[in-house]
C-alpha cells in the first residue's frame, strides 16, 4: 500500500509526526512540492529535529528520501540541513539515502530578494500575503515564466550556457530591483553555485527511471506534502495562499509517476483546532469578535500547543475547529481518511475552556441564511458568523476516552471519511491507530 501525505488545514497539522510514523512501514519517502517555506517538527527520544526540505522519514534508517521536481530547491538550505543531519549522527552520508531530481528548480538569492521586497512594498495594504520571504513564490514564478534555472542545468551545461541562462533570468527582474541590485544577486549566486554544482551531482536521478525501479522492486512509497489544501493555488483561500498545489493530483505531477500515485491512499492531517500564519481570514479565529474570552483561549492554545511557526517563529493564529473548512478539504483532495493531531492540547488543563469546546458546524451570514459549503470569495470569511456545536472536553486524547471518541466520531459523520490515526503528544510514540 502507497500513502499520500497531505494537510488538511492551514498547514503546521503535524504532518511531520505523522510522515514520521507511516516512514515506520515505507521505503521511499517523496516530497512532492512547496520549498524551504514548510517546517515539519519531529520529537524522537526528546530531542527536537525541524526539517525544511528532506523528508521527514530521514530519520529512520532504512528510508530513502527524494525531492522531485514539484518542489523549488534553495541548495543552501538542503546542504545546512544534511550537515545538521550527519552532526547529530541522523545520517551518514546523503549519497546513500538523500535524492533530488534533476528536473527541480533552484531557488537563488534573485527569488529571495524579490520575495522580500514585494512584501515590504505590500505591507498594510490588502495586497500583503505574510509570506515567509524565503523565495518561493517568486521561484514558482520564474518556473511558469520558463525563465527558471533547475538543478541539471547546473550540472549538465558547460559554463557558458549556464552563464547565459543566469543572465536571462537576472535581466527579466532588473527593472524592478535597479541594476546594481540585480548585479550584486547574480554575483551571489555565481560565487557559491560551483561548490554547490560538486555538492548536488551525485544526489541527482531521472525520477521516473528511479521509481519505476523502485516500483519494480516491491518497494513502498509515502509521498509528502507540505503546507495544506486551504492554502492550494487553486482551491485554496485565494489569494492568501501559496504558490504550489497542495492536494493529492500533485504528487502524481510533482513526484513523476501519476500512474503510482493513483493507487495511493491519501491521508489528510488537521489538528482538533486550527491555526493559521500570514494574512488571510477564517472564520472560526478566536480573536474576541463574538465573546470577549477568545483571545485569552486563544493565548492558552497558543501557549500549550506551542504554537509559534517552525520555519519563522511567528506566533500563529488560533481558532475552533472549521468542520466546513474540513469537509471541503476532504472532498477536493481527494482523502480517504483523516488523522487528528494535538487533541492532547485542548486537555492540558486550560482554565479557559471551563471543561468545553466549540466546533464550527455551518456558517451564518449577515442577513441569517445558513451556508453549508466553504465560499471561494476570500473577503466573506470576515462577514459571516461561525455556528457552532459545543461538545465536553475530553481528559485524554485517546479514542477509550468516551468524550474524546464523541468529537472523532462526530469529524467522520461530518466528513465523511474515516480518523485512522490520532495525536496525544509531541513524540514518535505519542499517536495511536483510531
Amino acid at each position: 500500500m502507497h500513502t499520500i501525505l497531505l494537510g488538511a488545514q492551514w498547514g503546521d497539522e503535524g504532518k511531520g509526526k505523522l510522515v514520521d510514523h507511516l516512514s515506520s512501514k515505507s521505503d521511499y519517502v517523496i516530497r512532492f512540492q512547496g520549498g524551504n517555506n514548510a517546517g515539519h517538527s519531529l520529537w524522537v527520544g526528546g530531542k527536537k529535529t525541524v526539517l525544511h526540505l528532506i523528508p521527514s522519514g530521514i530519520l529512520h534508517p532504512h528510508t530513502t528520501c527524494v525531492i522531485g521536481e514539484g518542489v523549488v530547491l534553495d541548495p543552501l538550505v538542503l546542504r545546512s540541513e544534511i550537515h545538521k543531519l550527519m552532526d547529530a549522527g541522523a545520517l551518514a552520508d546523503a549519497k546513500d539515502r538523500i535524492r533530488v531530481s534533476e528536473r527541480t528548480h533552484l531557488l537563488l538569492p534573485l527569488h529571495r530578494a524579490l520575495d522580500q521586497e514585494r512584501e515590504r512594498k505590500r505591507a498594510g495594504t490588502r495586497g500583503y500575503i505574510g509570506t515567509t520571504g524565503r523565495g518561493i513564490g517568486p521561484c514558482y514564478e520564474t518556473k511558469a515564466r520558463r525563465t527558471g534555472i533547475r538543478c541539471i542545468d547546473l550540472v549538465g551545461l558547460d559554463a557558458v550556457s549556464f552563464a547565459a541562462l543566469m543572465e536571462r533570468l537576472h535581466e527579466s527582474y532588473r527593472e524592478e530591483l535597479g541594476s546594481d541590485r540585480n548585479q550584486e544577486l547574480m554575483g551571489e549566486a555565481m560565487g557559491f553555485l560551483p561548490e554547490i554544482r560538486n555538492f548536488l551531482a551525485p544526489l541527482l536521478i531521472d525520477t521516473l527511471e528511479f521509481m519505476k525501479a523502485g516500483k519494480a522492486q516491491g518497494k513502498r512509497f509515502l509521498f509528502e506534502g507540505a503546507q495544506g489544501v486551504m492554502l492550494d493555488l487553486d482551491h485554496g483561500t485565494y489569494p492568501y495562499v501559496t504558490s504550489s498545489h497542495t492536494t493529492s493530483p500533485a504528487a502524481g505531477i510533482g513526484a513523476a509517476f501519476p500512474s503510482l500515485t493513483r493507487d495511493a491512499k491519501v491521508i489528510g492531517c488537521a489538528k482538533a483546532y486550527l491555526t493559521r500564519v500570514g494574512a488571510g481570514d477564517f472564520v472560526t479565529e478566536l480573536r474576541g469578535r463574538w465573546s470577549a474570552e477568545e483571545l485569552l483561549i486563544a493565548e492558552e492554545i497558543r501557549a500549550a500547543g506551542g504554537e509559534f511557526g517552525a520555519t519563522t517563529g511567528r506566533p500563529r493564529r488560533i481558532g475552533w475547529q472549521d468542520l466546513v473548512a474540513l469537509k471541503y478539504a476532504v472532498e477536493v483532495a481527494g482523502m480517504d481518511a483523516l488523522a487528528i493531531m494535538k487533541g492532547d492540547v485542548l486537555s492540558s488543563g486550560l482554565h479557559s475552556l471551563k471543561g468545553s469546546i466549540r466546533v464550527c458546524v455551518a456558517y451564518r451570514e449577515k442577513g441569517g441564511r445558513i451556508l453549508n459549503h466553504f465560499p471561494a470569495l476570500e473577503s466573506t470569511f470576515s462577514e459571516i458568523e461561525p455556528v457552532y456545536e459545543e461538545i465536553p472536553l475530553w481528559k485524554s486524547a485517546r479514542s477509550t476516552d468516551p468524550a474524546y471518541k464523541r468529537y472523532l466520531s462526530l469529524i467522520e459523520a461530518f466528513t465523511g471519511v474515516p480518523v485512522l490515526f490520532s495525536g496525544h503528544g509531541p513524540e514518535r510514540e505519542q499517536i495511536e491507530i483510531v
